[in-house]
């Protein structure tokens, strides 16, 4: 069994459609197959790995029954025998080369063979050679733009440059709306550029406005109706303008997704619709849509959450009236896992915040109530009557004085590779309740993961699992586990799954949150906030949530204090 990451994947996908697309006589449809699904694999919010472990590749949008096939083979062996049957006929090189904006295969494999050009992992570098020598300027700012990108950003990263440029736009009273568009208005984990749509009458004066924007760096380009920056930090904003009478059809072409969009067409289609980003086509007459409401119902669909679009059964639930009322942000009436400064010696790092200060930002938000889950003690330095002692004085601590709102005494536990919590049961029954999380050894075995887990997971006081994958966003891949077992421990044991809203988290990744709750499992949205002001994190907990499928009534922590004092056992 291999392990590769979804680019990885994308990538390989990729080549084999570039090589397809170079053999002759190969038809249209099957070079999109291939396009179709290394897309498909590239904005996959969770790992296709994890997918094929829990034998549901096929539920990816873009890859069918076939592609489901090559893709269990690379898992399996390491390498695909069609695939190799397909790319042997072509220089590695020329593969690395199609990288470069604005070589194409033909391209790519007339510089390979023209200049000799073979090995994969040098081919870049040659290339930019051979084109210093013979004065490529193309190739040389093909070259120099491929070095030069960024990577994607994490959503709070976009989503915090957006707002503010948006906040830049709306200062001008010709912009009478603003929004973010692509995966960004969607929501997705990691984000490339920020897209920016206006609703606009004078484009010339939101344009000339827009590259005046205090934080740029510089101006890559100002038309018509578009135009770009480049921020400091190298991450590029793009700016589209539409009148008011037709923005609601370019906010809809540029939210996509790619595969939504290419299923709406087709719905479309069989009405004798044509669609755009400037409207719906009736019989060669140009409708126009203000709104994105008004555009979907004209297809005969209800309105579909930007979060929903992307081609996983959305368009058929809207034509039927049958889309779930997502849980919102003004639903939360509390969060269950804050760090606080609260020192008891713990495993991992401090809060900064005092109680205080995490239950008035709370307040301000409008909850009811909010969990302390400070790590616990550090097992390797300290006795079990010490970690005792320590979560006795921080009761005391919590139970201190009257707070402004509700505060409850929880812990989040370390599950060691054994599969034991790291606190004592005498401790733990001093407390409301607790979350348990994987911090260390992160390499097991899926089964040794799963038991690891479930045995940790076996107390009436745990109740909820903390960011479960463990997975680091541009950083760590997530634990393999069995998420059968796991969703069926959480139903028969009243159990719930956290998606932690720390921006570099985001974990329960959206597509197991889908799978549990069609399973029956219950979710609870936190931050995992080490500073009072972090709760505000919560927006991107709810985002994941809301790509998951989540309702209110599939959120735990959308309860009321008095239940949930129910379900936490009462209050101590």
């Amino acid at each position: 069994m291999k392990n590769f990451t979804n680019l990885q994947i994308a990538k390989l996908l990729r080549s084999v459609a570039a090589a397809l697309e170079l053999s002759s006589g190969d038809n249209h449809f099957r070079i999109t197959a291939y396009e179709r699904a290394a897309d498909a694999v590239e904005h996959a919010s969770s790992e296709v790995k994890d997918l094929w472990d829990d034998g549901k590749l096929k539920d990816l949008a873009g890859v069918g029954v076939a592609m489901a096939g090559h893709l269990d083979e690379l898992f399996r062996v390491g390498r695909v025998k069609h695939f190799e049957s397909i790319l042997k006929e072509f220089p590695e090189g020329m593969f690395e080369l199609l990288e470069i904006p604005g070589i194409g295969p033909k391209t790519g494999l007339k510089l390979c063979q023209e200049y000799g050009i073979t090995r994969a992992h040098s081919a870049i570098n040659k290339l930019e050679k051979v084109a210093k020598k013979h004065h490529l300027d193309k190739i040389l700012q093909g070259i120099k733009e491929l070095k030069g990108r960024t990577r994607r950003m994490l959503l709070h990263v976009a989503q915090i440059t957006a707002d503010s440029v948006i906040e830049w736009l709306k200062i001008i009273p010709q912009v009478k709306e603003a929004n973010t568009l692509g995966s960004l208005r969607r929501q997705t984990s990691t984000v490339g550029d920020v897209d920016i749509s206006v609703a606009s009458n004078d484009p010339q004066a939101v344009i000339a406005h827009f590259v005046k924007y205090p934080h740029k760096s510089r101006v890559i380009e100002a038309g018509d109706r578009t135009a770009s920056l480049l921020l400091p930090n190298e991450y590029q904003v793009d700016l589209m303008v539409q009148s008011p009478a037709a923005y609601g059809a370019l906010l809809q072409h540029f939210t996509g997704s790619k595969h939504h969009n290419i299923a709406l067409r087709e719905y479309a289609l069989k009405k004798g619709f044509s669609l755009s980003e400037y409207g719906i086509k009736v019989n060669d007459k140009l409708r126009q849509f203000p709104d994105e409401k008004s555009f979907y119902n004209f297809l005969g669909l209800d309105w579909i959450p930007p979060e929903l679009r992307e081609d996983t059964g959305e368009i058929g639930l809207a034509a039927e009236r049958k889309l779930p009322h997502l849980v919102e942000l003004s639903d939360i009436k509390g969060d269950l896992q804050i760090h606080s400064n609260i020192d008891i010696e713990p495993s991992h790092d401090i809060g900064t915040s005092s109680i205080n200060q995490i239950a008035q930002q709370a307040k301000s938000l409008g909850y009811e109530y909010v969990g302390l889950t400070d790590h616990n003690p550090s097992v390797s330095n300290h006795t079990e009557k010490q970690i005792i002692d320590l979560i006795q004085m921080r009761t005391k601590v919590i139970h201190s004085e009257i707070r402004v709102i509700h505060v409850f005494n929880g812990l989040e536990i370390d599950i060691q590779p054994n599969g034991m919590r790291a606190l004592p049961d005498k401790a733990l029954e001093l407390l409301d309740y607790a979350c348990v999380a994987i911090h260390s050894s992160f390499r097991l075995s899926r089964k040794a993961m799963t038991d690891r887990v479930l045995s940790a997971f076996d107390h009436p006081k745990v109740k909820f699992f903390a960011h479960p994958t463990g997975r680091l966003l541009q950083e760590r891949e997530g634990v393999e586990l069995d998420w059968m077992r796991i969703f069926d421990f959480c139903v028969e044991n009243q159990k719930w799954l956290e998606i932690d809203g720390w921006p570099n988290r985001l974990d329960l990744p959206d597509v197991q949150v889908r799978e549990a709750i069609k399973y029956g499992v219950k979710i609870v949205i936190d931050t995992d906030s080490h500073a009072a002001d972090q709760l505000e994190f919560m927006r991107y907990g709810v985002s994941v949530a809301r790509r998951g499928w989540a309702t209110k009534s599939d959120t735990i922590n959308t309860t009321n204090l008095t239940d949930m004092k129910k379900l936490l056992g009462g209050e101590r």
